[in-house]
Formats: structure tokens, sequence, C-alpha cells
């Protein structure tokens, strides 16, 4: 189906809308914030059901993202599947035995903590059941092979418990100013993701609706958020968006260099009506093995790498210039060729050549594997590569990440030296 149209000129200011009230602003690149929330939270968010195109009167990009602005569901319950492909190395496991052997038994962790068990979602296809009755009442389950994992909220309680290990993680909530600053910090449903992904839209960015789809069996807008800039790893971001409730119902973020989606997450089942009440409900098992987590939140989740509020010296949204953030953090460039810089405290990557030898001598001779050596007026270093983030660790310790091209970070650090 043809585009219904393009509103770029009108789009800047739209946002400016978008990032007020209770929106944070972004320290880093978009990109990179909108696919560390995807990876690493609630990404409530499948891939467009091909089951035709609906036939639904037209709407203009500046209309859809008032119309996404103005969503306020509060209550709904439904399935939904999420697949991360980064393009990372296979390591056989590794991350999974590092994550267990910190967290389960023998240390001090727990394996019901949600912030060991969530990044679990960084790679791989997973399915998620969900439900919400306003802020207070929330639960989601991962699916596991002859286990799950489930996190509750209820009030002030929160509590993780893993089937498989049989442990139960509790926390809770301060409340007040507290619980409204963690659901600004941590964005739990498709709308928060695609609020976050169009603090991207200014004069670099191109946003349009282009046709219709069906998602979950409802009938949904496809706006599509894309680069104008060379450079950027990122190809574009379409977003289902539910044509009845302004709910975005799906977030596929596609590379720049084809292929599979790198984030690909949506419903594939989803009710509006209020869940029952004993959903949130919940008994610790008998025998279980339960962490305490304190006041204040669940186990570390209380905030998301990379973000920064109004007023507390973050840039805001993208295209900062130098900007420098409270924490000494640069970022260079604008729009979606944004890097983010910062000092490594003098320390490069390990080298498996000259001198090192045994374990030092292997594990730098692995790390070089996995890396390009690159050089520039910045001096050398090595670029690590996935499918949308790279990094660029220089020998004498500074390190260049963003959602762009390894040419385009080499050239970034030569202009940031």
């Amino acid at each position: 189906m043809a585009p219904y149209g393009s509103d770029d000129s009108t789009i800047a200011g739209e946002s400016d809308d978008l990032r007020a009230g209770r929106r944070k602003a972004a320290r880093y690149v978009v990109p990179v914030a909108v696919v560390g929330v995807a990876a690493a939270t609630i990404g409530l968010v499948p891939a467009l059901a091909d089951s035709g195109d609906p036939d639904l009167p037209k709407i203009s990009a500046q209309q859809l993202i008032e119309k996404i602005a103005k969503s306020d569901v509060q209550q709904l319950s439904g399935t939904v599947k999420i697949s991360t492909d980064l393009g990372l190395p296979d390591f056989g496991g590794l991350e999974s035995s590092l994550a267990s052997g910190a967290s389960g038994s023998g240390g001090d962790g727990s394996s019901a903590d949600p912030s060991t068990k969530l990044p679990e979602l960084a790679s791989g296809t997973h399915t998620l059941r969900v439900a919400a009755d306003g802020p207070e009442k929330q639960k989601l389950s991962l699916l596991e092979d002859a286990a799950e994992y489930s996190l509750f909220r209820n009030g002030k309680d929160v509590w993780g418990y893993d089937s498989k290990s049989n442990e139960v993680y509790h926390a809770t909530d301060s409340g007040g100013a507290a619980r409204e600053q963690r659901r600004e910090d941590l964005p739990a449903t498709p709308k928060d993701l695609t609020e976050d992904a169009l603090k991207a839209v200014d004069d670099t960015t191109s946003v349009t609706v282009e046709g219709t789809a069906q998602v979950a069996g409802r009938d949904a807008y496809r706006l599509v958020v894309k680069p104008k800039q060379s450079g950027s790893t990122v190809g574009q971001i379409t977003v289902a968006v539910d044509a009845k409730t302004g709910m975005p119902l799906k977030f596929t973020l596609t590379p720049a260099s084809g292929g599979a989606a790198v984030v690909d997450a949506g419903f594939t089942q989803v009710s509006f009506a209020a869940p029952a009440a004993s959903t949130f409900d919940f008994t610790p098992p008998k025998g279980a093995k339960i962490t305490e987590g304190g006041a204040g939140g669940a186990g570390g989740t209380g905030g998301t790498t990379g973000h920064a509020r109004k007023g507390d010296g973050g840039t805001e949204g993208l295209g900062q210039g130098f900007g420098q953030g409270s924490d000494g953090l640069n970022v260079i460039g604008e729009g979606w060729n944004s890097v983010a810089v910062f000092d490594n405290g003098g320390q490069g990557v390990p080298s498996g050549s000259g001198s090192g030898s045994g374990a030092d001598g292997a594990f730098g001779g692995f790390l070089d594997s996995l890396g390009d050596k690159v050089s520039g007026s910045f001096g050398s270093g090595t670029v690590f590569k996935t499918r949308l983030i790279n990094a660029l660790v220089t020998d004498d310790g500074k390190v260049y990440v963003g959602a762009v091209t390894k040419d385009a970070l080499v050239k970034a650090a030569g202009e940031g030296k």
C-alpha cells in the first residue's frame, strides 16, 4: 500500500510535545537507548501479521504521533513474542553460565531477581504473558522449557518467582515520587518504547505512515521512522499503532545492512478488558528460598542506563553536538550519527601479541579475533561490531559507542580527539 504521506516538516515540533511531562530526555544515541530498553526490560512489542491490509481512514504522520501521545490504555492482557538478533558471537552458553553463577545458588543474589533474569531477552526468541490493571498492578511471565519466571507488582509489593530454582525475590516500592520516577525510568510498554524512538525525530529523520496491517487481530497503522543521514546502522523502525486506541502493538527495528530485524517483538494476542484481580496475587510457594531486596524497587531495575532527566545535566534528545552529561560523558555528532564517548581510565584492549603470555595472552588474542584493528588521527584501537551497536576502544582507553558504521565511528573518534 502506498504511503499515506510524510510530515517531516512538522514532526520536530511534535517531538517536543512528546518529551513534555513525564518523559525523560535521552542522554545517549536514541537508537542505542531503544534497543537497550527493548532487550533488557519488558519489551512488550510480534512481527507484523501478514493477514491483509485493513482499509482504514487516511491519517498523517503528525496525526498518528498525536494519537500515540494521547493513548492511555490502563488495562490489558495478552501474549508477546520478542526476538532479538544483535549478531553477537555464540559463546556456547558462557553468558548464561556467568549469569547463573553470579545470581543463582552459591551467590549472594537470587535467580528470581529481575535484574538478572530479564536480560535474557537480549538474545534469541522468547514468549511472554503480560497483564496490567493500571500502574499499581502488573504481571509479566517469561515462559521457558518446563519452567516459568514471573514478575508481579501489586501495590507496593514487587515479587519475582523462578519456578526452576524455586526462588523468590521480594522488594517494596517506596511509593509516591519514587514510584513515579521508576515508571519514567523503566519503560514497560510498546507505547514507552515508541516514545523513546520518537525522540529521534528531528530534521535528520524521516517519519511517514506507510499503509496498514493487522497485529493480534487488530487493525493498525504502520508508522515508519528512519534516518535521513548516511552512516547509521539503523535502517528503519516500524511501529504498528492500534487504530482504535492509539497504543503501539508492535515494534520492529531493522538494520541498514538488511536481513532479519535486530528487534522484532509484539503482541500475538491482546485484550483490553480488565484482568481478574487474582492475576496479580502472589504467595511464595512452600519451601521456596526468599530473598528480600529492600525498599525502593526490584533488583537494580529502578533505572535504565543511558537516560537522564531534564535538568540533571544530560543531553536532551539527539544531536546536541559535543554535549556533556553530569557524569562526564560526551556526545559527538548529531541525530542518528551521535556517538557517546567516555574514558576507560587509560586501559585499552589487551593484545594477544607482544609480551603477553599464558592466560593473559590467550585472552588478548581472543579479543583480537572478535574486533577489527583500526587507526586514525586518534591513534589506534579496536572496533567491536554487532548488527546495530558498534564500539571503538582506543589503545589509550577512550571508548566510542554508537549505532553507526565502523567508518563513521573512526571518523567521530578523529573529530573528537
